[in-house]
């Protein structure tokens, strides 16, 4: 909490705050930014209606905080929560983090990274994962906050029709 307390008092024109219902539009745009950014313009598929059921409703799959910078939206983090068995206790996943074009460089990356580490502190997991395209230069960001690339994990992963397939072959 401190770290993120001290950022406030350095650069008071950045706020950072968990998002609401009423953002649900806002974080669907700059979820659709990112996947501009990311070379991907089309892959989003999700509704304010999927990002207000799993965001919002009962039963919460993910949480988000927003950056405003001297008031603007200037960006966001996505995570929710993982077990790691080798720790023995939750950890973070961050499944999104943007800044805005506009945005970048004012140190709303870090305020950002500096709430989602408080936020992990606070609840007492023991660390924060995410994954990071090869060729973007944020990973520069990453490695000056002391994160890592974790060389030898390899990211693995199965889209729907994956699932389906596998699924079918399930005797149970």
């Amino acid at each position: 909490m401190r770290a993120a307390q001290a950022m406030t008092a350095a650069n008071p024109r950045i706020t950072i705050r968990f998002a609401e219902p009423d953002d649900v539009p806002l974080l669907l745009r700059l979820i659709r930014e990112l996947a501009v950014y990311e070379r991907a313009p089309d892959a989003v598929v999700a509704t304010e209606g999927d990002l207000r059921r799993h965001g919002f409703g009962r039963n919460r799959q993910f949480e988000a905080v927003l950056a405003f910078l001297d008031g603007e939206p200037a960006g966001c983090a996505l995570f929710h929560s993982r077990f790691s068995t080798w720790l023995g206790r939750p950890g973070m996943y961050l499944e999104d983090l943007y800044v805005t074009e506009a945005a970048r460089g004012q140190g709303v990356g870090g305020r950002l990274m500096a709430r989602l580490a408080a936020i992990a502190v606070e609840r007492k997991w023991g660390r924060i994962d995410f994954h990071v395209l090869d060729w973007n230069p944020a990973r520069g960001f990453y490695h000056r906050l002391g994160m890592e690339h974790l060389g030898e994990w390899l990211r693995y992963g199965a889209d729907a029709s994956v699932l389906h397939r596998l699924a079918a072959e399930d005797r149970n």
